[in-house]
C-alpha cells in the first residue's frame, strides 16, 4: 500500500518564504530498503548554502532539503529484517529530510536509544558525527591538549566543544558575545568573533599554540587559524562561511580554500591542514556505513548518558520550514533548529 508524504521543495534561488509544500505518493519499500516516518529533522548550514546555490554539491532545482533526520521504522522491503520495524532510527540523507515520510536504504539507519526524545538525537546526527570524526579520526587531539573551535555556540561547535571536554581536552570558543554564558555552560573559554585583534587574543590563551583549530568560515582569516597551530597540530577546515553569500560560483571558494590546504600540507613547518568532508570515502561503501554507525552510535551513547546535553535552539512545525530557515539565519539562537513534521 501506497502512502502520502508532505515535503518541502526548494524550487530554486529564493528566500526562505519561496519553499514550497507538496503532497507525494510513496511505493513501498523496495528490496533493501526501509519506509520511516520522521520525527525531526534539522536545518543545518547547508540548507542555508543551497538555498543560495552555493553547496558544493547540491542536485539541481527543484529537490527537498533535509541534511539529517530521526524516525521511526513503519515498512521494511524484501531482504530487511523484520526486527527493524518500530525501531527509531536516524539517518545523514543531505537532501530529502524534510518530509513526513521516506524511503531509505536500511544500511544507512542508525538505531537510536529510545530513551531519547527525537528532536534532542536529531541536533547530532549530522553535527554529532562530524564533531566526532573530526575531533577523533582527523585531529586526534590527546586528552590535556588544548583546542580553538571556531563558531562553538553553533550546531558542530557545541557538540564539539561537549566531545573536547568530555575527553579531557581544554577547548577556547568563538561566538558573539550574547552566546558567551552558553559557551561557558559548554566547558569553553569564550572569545568575541568579532574582535579585531581576536587572533592576538586566541594567541595569548595558547602561547605555544593549538593542538587543532576547527574552522568553518574559511576566507581570508582561515591563515588566521593555522598560525595559531602549534608544531605537531592539525587545522580542520570544514566550510565556507565566509562566502555564504557571496555571489558567484559555489565551488570555487571550497576549491580555492582546498588548494590553500594543501599547499600548507607541503611546507616543512610540522604542522598537518585538511579539509573535512563526512562523504569522504563513500565509494567503499560497507567500510563508510560501518565508520558511520560506529561514530554516530558513540555519540548517541553520551547523550544518552547525559555526557553531551542537546542543543535544540527551536522546534518548529515542518510545514513552517521558511520560519526555521528565518530563525536559523538570523544568528540570534545558539544550537539547532529542528524540524517537526
Amino acid at each position: 500500500m501506497s502512502v502520502t508524504a508532505t515535503e518541502i521543495v526548494l524550487p530554486g534561488i529564493v528566500e526562505p518564504e519561496g519553499l514550497q509544500t507538496r503532497e507525494r505518493p510513496l511505493n513501498p519499500p523496495a528490496a533493501g530498503q526501509v519506509l520511516v516516518r520522521v520525527e525531526a529533522s534539522g536545518v543545518s548550514f547547508a540548507e542555508q548554502q543551497m538555498r543560495r546555490g552555493k553547496y558544493y554539491d547540491q542536485p539541481p532545482f527543484p529537490f527537498v532539503p533535509g541534511y539529517d533526520l530521526v524516525g521511526r521504522v513503519e515498512a521494511v522491503g524484501a531482504g530487511v529484517g523484520a526486527a527493524l520495524a518500530g525501531t527509531r532510527v536516524a539517518a545523514v540523507t543531505k537532501t530529502g529530510g524534510w518530509a513526513s515520510m521516506v524511503l531509505l536504504n536500511a544500511g544507512d539507519v542508525v538505531p537510536v536509544p529510545e530513551r531519547l526524545d527525537p528532536a534532542e538525537a536529531e541536533t547530532v546526527v549530522i553535527n554529532g558525527v562530524t564533531a566526532w570524526q573530526m575531533l577523533h579520526r582527523v585531529a586526534r587531539v590527546r586528552p590535556g591538549g588544548t583546542i580553538l573551535v571556531l563558531g562553538a555556540n553553533g550546531g558542530v561547535g557545541s557538540t564539539l566543544t561537549q566531545l573536547a571536554r568530555h575527553a579531557g581536552i581544554r577547548v577556547v570558543g568563538t561566538a558573539s558575545p550574547r552566546h558567551h554564558d552558553a559557551v561557558r555552560a559548554l566547558g569553553a573559554e569564550p572569545l568575541d568573533y568579532r574582535a579585531p585583534d581576536l587572533p592576538a587574543q586566541a594567541g595569548k590563551l595558547a602561547p605555544e599554540g593549538y593542538d587543532a583549530v576547527f574552522d568553518h568560515v574559511g576566507g581570508p582569516g582561515i591563515v588566521d587559524s593555522w598560525r595559531l597551530v602549534r608544531r605537531g597540530g592539525a587545522l580542520v577546515s570544514y566550510g565556507s562561511a565566509s562566502t555564504r553569500d557571496v555571489a558567484g560560483n559555489s565551488r570555487l571558494p571550497v576549491l580555492a580554500l582546498i588548494g590553500r590546504l594543501l599547499w600548507w600540507n607541503l611546507l616543512p613547518n610540522g604542522r598537518r591542514a585538511s579539509f573535512f568532508n563526512v562523504w569522504a570515502g563513500r565509494r567503499r561503501r560497507d567500510a563508510f556505513r560501518r565508520r558511520m554507525r560506529e561514530d554516530l552510535t558513540a555519540v548517541f551513547d553520551l547523550l544518552a548518558a547525559g555526557a553531551l546535553t542537546a542543543q535544540v535552539a527551536a522546534r518548529i512545525p515542518l510545514t513552517r520550514a521558511a520560519e526555521a530557515m528565518r530563525l536559523a539565519e538570523s544568528g540570534t539562537v545558539a544550537g539547532k533548529v529542528v524540524l517537526i513534521p
